[in-house]
């Protein structure tokens, strides 16, 4: 089984979501030709729950890492419940890691989780570099690449973050 992890930007466009998913299909079809697929989401609004939505229309399992308690009631906003709680529903696995609070370290901490279980990591990037707030998406990058973990950059033409 291949475990492909994701990180990437919350502020898609709607557009843009569309480009998105069109990638992450071709590139889970292209991984799945090596045997059956799991994937690793915090479900963040935007890159992350494109991508576990793919990987569960491509037949893959989803486990979610959720990098604190308060996670779904502090973070995951109105627009985006409906979704992160299907995804949790349809999910293999739900990890809770140890935090309280959502803050810089929960999320430092649920990417070194993800990274613990990827065989490869998705990064629906833009290609920016870190903000230096810790635990954003070239974080993620630059963390998988350090650790020989192989990185596949998903931002297609035409791509755009929302403002």
């Amino acid at each position: 089984m291949t475990t492909i992890v994701v990180t990437g930007h919350m502020d898609l466009t709607e557009d843009t979501v569309q480009l998105v998913r069109a990638a992450l299909d071709t590139l889970l079809e292209r991984c799945a030709q090596d045997g059956p697929l799991a994937g690793v989401s915090c479900l963040a609004a935007g890159a992350d729950t494109v991508f576990a939505e793919a990987v569960l229309a491509a037949g893959g399992r989803l486990t979610v890492v959720l990098p604190s308690r308060d996670y779904r009631r502090h973070v995951v906003g109105p627009a985006h419940a409906p979704a992160f709680d299907r995804l949790v529903e349809a999910a293999d696995d739900v990890v809770v890691l140890p935090y309280e609070t959502a803050d810089r370290q929960a999320y430092e901490a649920a990417n070194a989780a993800l990274l613990e279980r990827a065989d490869r990591l998705v990064a629906v990037w833009n290609g920016a570099p870190p903000t230096g707030k810790g635990g954003g998406t070239a974080d993620a990058v630059l963390a998988a690449r350090a650790a020989g973990v192989p990185v596949d950059v998903v931002w297609p033409p035409g791509a755009e973050r929302g403002t």
